[in-house]
């Protein structure tokens, strides 16, 4: 269990009934004792996204004459992240994929970043999973930041009344979750996550376009921002705890005795198997069809053209399915 939050404030009063006043300061600005800001060259990081789908909000929700957001496009939300970002505009979403699903493992399992250029101008986004592609589950949030008046297009806010929401630290540094904060979610697989949506706050304090976090606060961050990089600039997301790192796959992949090597592999694999296979195939984590060698191939298979990732090896015989593994990497 990680603690957000570095001071808990909590008076009593109590005169024929009774307030309660709680004050929570969260986690600060990287460099900050306490800071949970991880930095995108921390070895910590096991994999990024692959793909990213995007749906652009408007440069400004309340005149649309403005257009939709252009900065940047989709391969800039994917790889490590380098400050090349894409913005979403207001209430834009970008939906991540992944070569392995990830998994609540020890700590912190994923980190968002954005491309703030400072401590203090922030702006936020929600964070979503999904472990079937279809069906999204939002991490609860904080928003403490004062509602009374509109932070400007310019303007700042603190990190240390924020939490839970993507944009809460400068360049370079991610701010991470914790898949175990959605274990409550009966049809969430926390340990198979597939896909993670961004999903920009529009940091209006108006009716017509506010939003809320999980407690019903108003969430007031730097707004307008008229520009073609208007809205959460997404940098990239990196992935702490995947599959791979988490879990005993033999627990859930029924595994024959077909020896590959070297395993993990790069570009060949060699496998001790029988030579009059009718083919052989490749499947993915996600179950999809990867790579077929057809009959008469030989033993040595060039696997360069996989993604990096897990692969189940399917080899059938005339009356027989056998099954082994290969970790694919790039290096």
């Amino acid at each position: 269990m990680k603690i957000r939050f570095k001071y808990l404030t909590v008076t009593l009063f109590t005169l024929l009934s009774f307030t309660i006043n709680i004050i929570a300061q969260y986690a600060p600005p990287a460099y900050k004792d306490g800071s949970t800001a991880i930095n995108a060259d921390s070895s910590i990081f096991i994999d990024w996204a692959s793909d990213c789908i995007l749906e652009r909000g408007p440069i400004d929700i309340s005149n649309l004459s403005y257009g939709l957001a252009s900065h940047g496009d989709e391969s800039s939300g994917i790889g490590k992240a380098d400050n090349n970002v894409v913005s979403l505009g207001d209430n834009g979403i970008a939906i991540l994929s992944f070569s392995t699903p990830l998994a609540n493992g020890d700590g912190w399992d994923f980190a968002v970043f954005e491309n703030s250029f400072s401590d203090s101008f922030l702006e936020l986004a929600f964070v979503e999973v999904s472990s079937n592609g279809i069906d999204f589950y939002r991490f609860p949030s904080t928003s403490l930041t004062q509602d009374s008046t509109q932070v400007g297009g310019f303007g700042e806010i603190d990190a240390n009344k924020i939490d839970n929401l993507a944009g809460k630290y400068r360049m370079g540094f991610g701010v991470p979750f914790d898949l175990s904060d959605l274990e409550y979610e009966v049809n969430l697989n926390i340990n198979s996550i597939t896909k993670i949506k961004i999903v920009d706050v529009v940091g209006s304090i108006n009716p017509s376009y506010l939003n809320h976090d999980s407690h019903g606060n108003i969430i007031n961050d730097p707004w307008p921002t008229p520009f073609e990089s208007s809205g959460f600039d997404l940098d990239a997301i990196g992935v702490i705890n995947n599959i791979m790192n988490t879990t005993n796959l033999d627990e859930f992949i029924e595994v024959d005795n077909i020896i590959s090597y070297p395993n993990p592999a790069t570009n060949i694999l060699h496998l001790n198997i029988e030579a009059n296979y009718d083919y052989i195939n490749f499947i993915n984590i996600q179950g999809q069809l990867s790579k077929t060698i057809p009959s008469g191939s030989g033993l040595t298979i060039d696997i360069s053209d996989l993604a990096r990732g897990y692969y189940i090896i399917e080899v059938k015989y005339f009356n027989k399915i056998s099954k082994g593994r290969v970790i694919k990497t790039i290096w």
